[in-house]
């Protein structure tokens, strides 16, 4: 893919659904009662793993588009699969579905591509096994391919060292097989999708927030059933966000952004983007299914470096690579620090980003948890996505505020989150 340089991005963008909680209504609407009816279903990679190995696992799914309907069969219902569970390139599924497995009477073994099993699962091996799980990375280096057999599970109290919803929601989803209440306490507050949409399928959940810090504990105990809903699947932010950093930093543009997801949990990049001088707008905020929902509007504006740490970077931490962009051309230094998270992302996001940058003209420090940006002009480059979407979608973006022409290797990986991304992009310029 190439992209030149241009002016004056205009027009209204309807962003596909959330790709967190797409994986979600698959996942707990196979092990309900009753058929689960999704609207704004994201049909990228990713979910589509999560859709075939529940296929796989006995679950009939029916998929139109951006609509689905899975028919559950209940806690208890799943089948022993006949084949490796293929989760493709989708740590969400590698890492949730294993702790429904977990509660299963039979053996299961999941594997993924070169990436996603080089990933690290041994955060959800740990606690798993603590739960008395019966899972084992199957070559012995803490990373797919995992073996998962039958074995009976008690609750727990875990500490989480790592503010993860992947990690928190393994354990929240083998907390529905104990025998008894289980909890996670993490340093900070990961993404809350599994919460929120757990106590609305009738799961008994609770988030208790630590009044002596900013980590909280969520809580579950094991129930009967869990029962079908009806759900329509915000907009993703995470696909929103380069769409608003496009409306920032290209000249003369203004974008309107509908139906956006803004789960305070993961809507860090509105109050970065607010911190650096942006001109951004909610408007028509309501809540769906637990869930809060906004309009977003974005004008060019002139942005300043910030700094980014702490408590706010599990709320932003797929939305860094675009946010590293933004960076680039604002005015002074911004710095990004405690994401060491970004180095097990699809690819080492601090090298990628990085690399990149700098391949673009801009200077650019990484350090171990994060990277150090001098902002100024971007000249269009020759960048290499390393087959990791949110890189190729940043970069993208960037292209557009550079001089000259930027191309994209191996563009299409945008299809894992977001298979419409270019034909949405063009349709601005």
């Amino acid at each position: 893919m190439e992209l030149c340089g241009t002016t004056g991005l205009r027009g209204t963008v309807s962003v596909p659904g959330d790709k967190s909680i797409s994986h979600r209504c698959v996942m707990f609407g196979s092990i309900a009662e009753g058929t689960t009816e999704i609207h704004n279903f994201l049909p990228g990679a990713d979910c589509l793993a999560t859709i075939s190995c529940f296929q796989s696992l006995g679950i009939d799914i029916e998929q139109t588009g951006s609509t689905v309907k899975v028919h559950g069969k209940g806690l208890h219902g799943l089948s022993a699969p006949a084949r490796t569970l293929d989760v493709g390139n989708s740590g969400t599924t590698t890492r949730l579905l294993s702790g429904i497995l977990a509660g299963q009477p039979f053996e299961s073994r999941l594997s993924g591509d070169e990436s996603l099993n080089s990933r690290p699962m041994k955060r959800i091996i740990d606690p798993l096994t603590q739960m008395g799980a019966n899972i084992s990375s199957e070559p012995g280096n803490g990373c797919a391919p995992l073996l998962i057999g039958p074995s009976p599970l008690h609750g727990i109290r875990y500490n989480s060292p790592v503010a993860s919803a992947q990690v928190k929601s393994c354990v929240l989803l083998a907390g529905l097989y104990a025998d008894g209440e289980t909890s996670v306490t993490e340093p900070g507050l990961s993404r809350n999708h599994t919460e929120l949409m757990l106590r609305e399928f009738g799961a008994d959940v609770r988030t208790i927030h630590e009044p002596s810090s900013s980590g909280a504990t969520a809580v579950i105990r094991p129930c009967e059933q869990l029962y079908g809903q009806k759900v329509t699947v915000p907009g993703d932010i995470s696909s929103a966000a380069y769409f608003i950093a496009a409306g920032l930093i290209v000249p003369d543009s203004e974008i309107h952004i509908t139906n956006v997801g803004i789960n305070p949990t993961r809507a860090g990049i509105i109050k970065v983007c607010r911190d650096m001088g942006a001109q951004i707008e909610l408007s028509g905020e309501r809540t769906e299914g637990g869930e809060k929902i906004a309009d977003i509007t974005v004008r060019t504006s002139r942005l300043h470096g910030t700094v980014i740490e702490g408590d706010i970077i599990p709320a932003l931490i797929d939305e860094i690579p675009v946010i590293a962009v933004m960076a680039a051309v604002a005015d002074g230094t911004t710095v990004i620090r405690d994401a060491a998270e970004l180095k097990v992302k699809e690819t080492d996001r601090i090298a990628t980003v990085t690399d990149n940058l700098r391949a673009m003209g801009c200077r650019v420090s990484p350090a171990a948890d994060g990277m150090i940006i001098e902002g100024g002009r971007l000249k269009g480059a020759s960048i290499r996505t390393h087959l990791d979407h949110r890189i190729a979608m940043a970069f993208s973006i960037a292209a557009l505020a550079a001089e000259g022409t930027t191309k994209i290797s191996d563009s299409r990986c945008v299809d894992v989150s977001y298979p419409t991304f270019y034909d949405t992009l063009k349709a601005l310029v």
